[in-house]
């Protein structure tokens, strides 16, 4: 099985943005949003990328980001049932949902939260390589 964690950073937020992949413990992808981004669309991009970079194989993925897992697992399939609408407005990032949701339904990970900024060292890596990205350090 794969393991991976994923965390993105924007600052300030709005801001420049970045997000890491650590694969099996290693710095894997960094990638950034041109212009203004936030904290949240680096997140669901850095899922994304794991979950590409996966192609269907067995992984967990660890992120610090319960939005997005509950975006994925609880919201995502009834907005999508909708016609890609929810009561309360429009749905934020539709791109990365729209993009991220059939990308996990067709995947063999799991989505795993890990609390954000204490001491994971998976998730520690993840977050400083998010902000090399940020800053445009590229592997």
């Amino acid at each position: 099985m794969i393991v991976y964690y994923t965390d993105g950073s924007a600052s300030p937020n709005p801001g420049p943005g970045g997000y890491a992949v650590i694969k099996n413990g290693v710095p894997h992808i960094l990638g950034s949003e041109d212009g203004e981004t936030t904290n949240i669309r680096m997140e669901g991009k850095a899922i994304i990328a794991a979950l590409k970079d996966a192609a269907g194989e067995h992984a967990e993925i660890f992120t610090d980001s319960e939005f997005w897992i509950n975006v994925i697992t609880k919201w995502a399939p009834s907005w999508e049932a909708k016609g890609w609408k929810k009561s309360g407005g429009p749905i934020k990032n539709l791109d990365i949902v729209q993009e991220v949701y059939p990308l996990y339904q067709n995947s063999n990970a799991t989505l795993t939260w890990v609390r954000g900024h204490e001491g994971d060292e998976g998730n520690e890596l993840a977050d400083q390589w998010a902000n090399k990205a940020r800053e445009g350090v590229r592997i």
